[in-house]
């Protein structure tokens, strides 16, 4: 299967997906959201694959999130197949697949870069790693899984600093606040996500399927959250004040949200 925003090797028991955009610093379009979901339905079908592997090409990011000088080119992440801009499916494949999804973070994982990675179910992040949440900073928010289960893995108080603030956090700090499992050197990321998918190996698939979705159970209704935070999403970045953030962040400027904002 060809792709062009992404990479798709199997590794020994692993299925290495890797958002291959760098020049973007790893930000998605409906393209690159498509080809992540044939990716992981690939991987979900493929008796050989144990563990997936989810990371970003180059050093300095992770993913960015949307891309959002897409969005305020043509007021839209472009073209899809199912002409659906898909994101809210990947998801929940993410969380479906029967299979450990292993985050290798190598930078920066912002935005719903930084919801992607939530959402894996372990996390290895390099020493350069940052998390954080941009949002609303650039018109945009996830009321879905990437606040309410964010709330789950680090607590009300710390998901609440996140969203609100905009801060970045370092690896370390993501670790101990349990947004992350491990750091490690930049150089041996991909060494150790591979080898944390090689222990998977040695497990029973069936057994781990069953846990999975036992974890899954408890946050499962999260995904009507997640479906009405998608439509509010899209009322929202066609509005004066989402459009606002997209245009102040291709033009490099303060966004003047307030001016947009109707209170009643």
């Amino acid at each position: 299967m060809e792709f062009e925003d992404i990479r798709y090797e199997i590794d020994g028991p692993a299925a290495v997906v890797t958002i291959d955009r760098p020049e973007r610093y790893n930000a998605f379009r409906g393209r690159t959201v498509d080809e992540l979901i044939k990716a992981f339905r690939l991987a979900w079908a493929d008796k050989q694959v144990q563990a997936v592997i989810l990371t970003g090409a180059g050093e300095k990011a992770f993913c960015t999130g949307g891309d959002v000088k897409q969005r305020a080119e043509t007021g839209d992440y472009g073209p899809t197949e199912s002409g659906m801009f898909e994101i809210g499916n990947l998801h929940k494949l993410i969380r479906d697949i029967p299979k450990p999804v292993i985050a290798a973070v190598n930078g920066v994982a912002v935005g719903g870069g930084h919801v992607l990675h939530v959402l894996c179910d372990v996390t290895i992040a390099s020493e350069t790693a940052r998390f954080g949440q941009a949002g609303p900073r650039v018109g945009s928010f996830d009321a879905g899984f990437g606040s309410a289960y964010l709330a789950r893995v680090v607590g009300e108080k710390k998901a609440r600093e996140i969203w609100f603030f905009c801060r970045q956090y370092d690896a370390a700090e993501a670790e101990r606040m349990g947004l992350v499992n491990a750091v490690v050197p930049p150089g041996e990321l991909l060494k150790t996500a591979k080898a944390w998918a090689d222990d998977t190996a040695a497990l029973s698939p069936t057994a781990l399927r069953f846990l999975k979705q036992s974890f899954n159970a408890d946050t499962d209704h999260q995904a009507g959250l997640s479906n009405l935070a998608m439509s509010a999403l899209d009322l929202f970045t066609a509005s004066p004040e989402g459009l606002e953030g997209a245009q102040a962040f291709a033009e490099k400027r303060k966004p003047d949200f307030v001016s947009h904002v109707n209170w009643h």
